[in-house]
């Protein structure tokens, strides 16, 4: 009796576990069957949005084709216009030193103290696009020569621009050479390039170094400097680029009255600065004024200036105010001329001789920066303190 109710024991189990496997097979088979509804659907859904972008395509290049041949049409009313064009806006602006064009370095590097805050638009770029950033060494900024005399002309009307296909070279004495073999301002596109030292990285504002950008210039892009690539060994350059100490000075010296007037605007822009103390700044002049930072017909003709008087002590930003109130001014009845260097709101007057010696004689305070809101020495100063 105990053998039949063992086996009947067994019957049952088998017949449990027959069930059981009929009905996970069954489940496998539902399961299998709904993975390839889905992956058929998905299979569907990026056609579907494959076909989407290469609509979207056809329709943009389609739309530029059209916009192309309508601003290439003869119009009596509007004048000719380039057949394509692609709208760009700043996703940033430079907080520079550098107050106007005057004294701003003519190439990047050559002045390390030299120092800016690029503050990105977070409308644009969000704080994530600069992760990784601060990992390297240098990066290039792609700008806006916003100060250019003749952007609206360039853009709104480029036939009647009047772009001078040759600029004059400060190394040539007054020697031309073609734009394109210049980085003069002044091209049908007025794009700058510069490469400077990543200091630091905060939230949407970037730390460079060693710039040749004035404040307030917009900026395009933001790349890393790559050495392996961006570093051509053995490149060439023309001979009249090979001169060393062209436009380097003899000799800088500070003057008493000069370092007991910077002591006085100190106090009114050491928390708007970026720099660390007035010896720092006055470190960052002399590396300004090492190079000969005079127009060339400054240099030619250093006594024939005049001096435009105006209540705002130089603040002004017109083109007046960059070609000629910063430039220099005459002192006295002997033509002894001062040249002006505003750098983080603080007007630096000088004086040159005829064999490039330097007399740094005063400083004082520029009305504008009394309303400046930037980047300061406090906002860096974990980066700094480690240079």
């Amino acid at each position: 009796m105990a053998r039949w109710q063992s086996l009947a024991a067994l019957a049952a189990a088998a017949a449990a576990a027959v069930i059981s496997g009929l009905l996970y097979r069954r489940k496998c088979a539902r399961l299998t069957a709904r993975v390839l509804e889905l992956e058929d659907s998905l299979a569907d859904a990026g056609e579907k949005a494959a076909a989407e972008r290469r609509g979207r395509v056809r329709a943009q290049q389609s739309l530029r084709k059209a916009l192309s041949e309508q601003e290439a049409a003869p119009n009596k009313e509007k004048p000719a216009r380039a057949a394509s064009s692609y709208p760009m806006a700043p996703i940033g602006t430079v907080q520079s030193c550098f107050s106007t064009r005057n004294g701003t370095p003519r190439q990047p590097l050559v002045v390390p103290l030299a120092r800016a805050t690029v503050v990105l638009n977070p409308a644009r770029v969000p704080a994530e696009a600069l992760e990784g950033l601060a990992s390297y060494s240098h990066c290039w900024i792609l700008y806006v020569f916003h100060l250019n005399t003749d952007l609206d002309k360039m853009w709104k009307d480029p036939a009647r621009s009047k772009l001078k296909a040759k600029v004059r070279v400060p190394r040539l004495k007054g020697g031309k050479m073609g734009f394109l073999a210049t980085r003069s301002p002044h091209r049908p596109n007025p794009i700058g390039l510069s490469v400077a030292k990543v200091e630091g990285v905060d939230g949407h504002a970037v730390l460079l170094s060693g710039v040749d950008l004035v404040d307030g210039t917009p900026v395009l892009d933001i790349k890393p400097y790559l050495p392996y690539s961006d570093s051509v060994k053995g490149a060439a350059i023309p001979n009249w680029l090979e001169v060393d100490g062209a436009l380097a000075v003899e000799s800088i010296h500070f003057s008493e009255r000069f370092i007991s007037s910077l002591s006085d605007c100190w106090v009114h822009v050491q928390k708007k600065t970026l720099y660390a103390s007035a010896d720092e700044f006055q470190d960052l002049i002399k590396e300004v004024l090492s190079w000969d930072i005079r127009s060339l017909s400054q240099r030619i003709r250093p006594h024939q200036v005049t001096l435009e008087h105006e209540t705002d002590n130089y603040a002004s930003k017109s083109d007046n105010d960059y070609r000629k109130k910063e430039d220099c001014e005459a002192i006295d009845s002997c033509s002894v001329v001062a040249y002006h260097l505003h750098l983080e709101g603080v007007d630096v007057s000088y004086k040159i001789d005829e064999n490039s010696n330097i007399v740094v004689d005063n400083a004082s305070l520029l009305h504008s920066a009394a309303n400046q809101n930037r980047c300061c020495y406090l906002t860096w100063k974990d980066k700094l303190s480690t240079l």
